[in-house]
């Protein structure tokens, strides 16, 4: 009789603990769940700053339309998620105007994707090669910073060729060639030097010439469609950047 108490009452023992065991582990399950998702909706999106003139400012294109918010959306497309960019760039400007508008917005250097684009301005007005030089390199010197010194989270886009453009079709358009190449030859030999990967656009700005749907409305500035072949250029690449 004794033995028998002993086995039932062990039973009932045993059957209680059951459901507060199953309780614990479900427990701990939603707690790992839960922690997941507070991590998961933590996770920021990237900041992007672009570097330029009116070809990063999007001249008579549409804002959607300019090749770093392509840039930035393409990328998001391809689970990359990116803030709206921050663009430093206005139609006209040279190297120093340039330089001047970064010292007076003053950048906050945690941007995890940082462009620059320049020059077509001082071929434009004629400037001294020697004064691109020095001051391209010297705004890349600060892309690099506002990077947190990160030289994998830095590009440059090269010069587009305006000579086959409408604008420039009264002008020596076989000099403004040569002097882009120039100016692009700089770009690139300093970009290489800091390890910083430079895009070459210059070949499709030039497709141009035979195709007037690459051109904006102005006659001078790359339409949205080009902005989007520059974009499926550079798009890969730059994923790659950020994933690495």
């Amino acid at each position: 009789m004794t033995k028998l108490i002993t086995i039932i009452l062990t039973a009932i023992l045993f059957s209680g603990c059951q459901p507060n065991e199953t309780s614990e582990e479900i427990s701990e399950n939603d707690t790992t769940h839960t922690e997941l998702d507070t991590m998961n909706s933590t996770v920021q999106p990237l900041k992007f700053l672009a570097l330029g003139d009116s070809y990063t400012i999007g001249e008579s294109v549409l804002e959607s339309e300019r090749w770093p918010v392509q840039l930035t959306s393409k990328l998001g497309a391809n689970g990359i998620e990116i803030e709206k960019p921050t663009i430093i760039a206005k139609t006209g400007w040279t190297t120093d105007e340039l330089q001047s508008a970064i010292d007076k917005e003053n950048p906050v250097k945690n941007y995890d994707l940082v462009s620059l684009l320049i020059g077509v301005n001082n071929q434009y007005r004629g400037y001294n090669i020697e004064q691109y030089e020095s001051e391209f390199k010297q705004l890349l010197l600060q892309a690099v910073e506002f990077a947190g010194n990160n030289n994998d989270r830095i590009f440059v886009v090269s010069i587009p060729d305006y000579s086959v453009t409408p604008f420039a079709q009264n002008r020596d358009t076989a000099q403004i060639s040569k002097e882009i190449d120039q100016y692009n030859a700089i770009a690139k030999e300093i970009a290489n030097a800091q390890n910083i990967r430079f895009f070459n656009i210059t070949p499709i700005s030039r497709k141009a010439k035979n195709d007037s749907e690459l051109i904006a409305g102005d006659g001078l500035h790359p339409s949205a469609k080009m902005y989007a072949e520059w974009v499926d250029l550079i798009a890969l690449d730059v994923k790659n950047m950020l994933n690495h």
